[in-house]
């Protein structure tokens, strides 16, 4: 069967399409990606999407508006990868706007801008979309979805694997092996924190940068870190949440990134870039040292996926601080690292129609077994 996913991250970047052939076994399933498109927002989408991420207060019709420009996007990078619609299916993501982690009595909550139904009509396609809200209303946390499929995709070896996604929020997801006496344990998942999105805003925010992000780090690799801020920074509360844990731009997003640059001080921009790009890496490495603390679980593998690839100076940084562990980009195993995600939700929307059910407790936290995603037909 084939599939088409598109994704569109915090980064707002624009949307990731992938192709997908699968066949066989959906736990453990043959695929084989047939094309990828990656669809650049305009530059003033993007703008309205970050700004009402951050608290931007829109009238009604705008809001339309906004859902409908999503919309006719997520089908253009549709029609750009599958130009004959060749997919029997569409699993689309949609533009998370706000996410609210579950804690305590307080139920969890995601906003994904999409109109499923109207992609549906334009495309002539089956469209499964908001893929989180069932778990969110099981008590789950909504995400890291792509923890639930990670998995089927990559596959087990002799000892603990690890995924690590770097969008604008980082994510992890570790593997048992496929031997020994860990081979029965359950598949983990979290967010970890920020990983580009502090450092895109920081590059936003410059005046004297033309980007919007730190081509190959190169900024970040001129300047020196504050250690002792970070230091301090990773004893936040946030960082020490067991998991399920999940988060997004509400939490790392400009006003986060106005207190940190306060506590800095006046920094150059390659000193801030440098602190922020370090402080990604640290996190990751924090959750990596308390996951042995406190489960006995340490990885011999760490794929890395998502546009923090591209950024050196901060897979340096990983490498240097997640000792003992082999790092390599997911792109060496098969799965282009842009295009993970997008391929995820590609999974999800074929185990749909297959009518698969996926246990997401030791991931997003939701108390059942659960069919993901809403299907709409054309």
């Amino acid at each position: 069967m084939r599939a088409l996913g598109l994704m569109s991250g915090t980064s707002a970047d624009g949307i990731d399409a992938v192709l997908v052939e699968f066949r066989g076994n959906p736990a453990k399933p043959k695929w084989k990606i047939l094309n990828t498109v990656s669809y650049e927002y305009p530059s003033s989408t993007r703008d309205k999407i970050i700004k009402v991420g951050q608290g931007l207060k829109i009238n009604s019709k705008d809001w339309l508006n906004l859902a409908e420009e999503i919309t006719e996007l997520n089908a253009a990078a549709a029609r750009a990868c599958d130009p004959d619609s060749t997919a029997e299916v569409v699993g689309c993501h949609g533009q998370t706007v706000f996410h609210r982690s579950a804690k305590n009595s307080q139920r969890g909550g995601s906003l994904q801008i999409l109109l499923g139904p109207l992609l549906a009509k334009i495309l002539d396609q089956i469209v499964i979309y908001d893929f989180r809200s069932k778990d969110i209303a099981s008590g789950g946390q909504g995400a890291p979805l792509v923890a639930l499929v990670d998995e089927s995709l990559v596959g087990r070896l002799y000892g603990w694997r690890g995924i690590l996604n770097l969008g604008g929020i980082s994510n992890l997801t570790i593997i048992p092996p496929k031997t020994g006496i860990d081979k029965t344990s359950e598949c983990l998942g979290w967010d970890c924190g920020p990983a580009n999105s502090l450092i895109d805003l920081a590059i936003q925010e410059s005046t004297t940068i033309s980007s919007n992000f730190d081509h190959d780090g190169l900024l970040a690799s001129l300047g020196r870190p504050k250690l002792d801020i970070i230091d301090k920074w990773l004893k936040e509360p946030f960082f020490h949440l067991e998991p399920p844990r999940s988060t997004g731009r509400e939490k790392f997003g400009a006003l986060d990134l106005q207190n940190r640059k306060q506590e800095l001080g006046d920094l150059s921009t390659e000193d801030l870039l440098s602190t922020l790009t370090t402080f990604t890496a640290s996190i990751i490495a924090q959750d990596l040292d308390n996951l042995f603390k406190m489960k006995k679980i340490r990885l011999i593998e760490l794929l890395v996926a998502g546009g923090g690839t591209k950024n050196l100076f901060l897979m340096r940084q990983l490498q240097k601080r997640c000792r003992g562990v082999h790092i390599r980009p997911i792109h060496e195993i098969g799965i282009p690292s842009q295009f993970r995600e997008a391929l995820v939700f590609a999974t999800l929307s074929w185990w749909h129609l297959l009518g698969k059910k996926v246990n997401p407790r030791f991931i997003t936290g939701a108390n059942k077994n659960m069919l993901y995603g809403v299907r709409v037909e054309p």
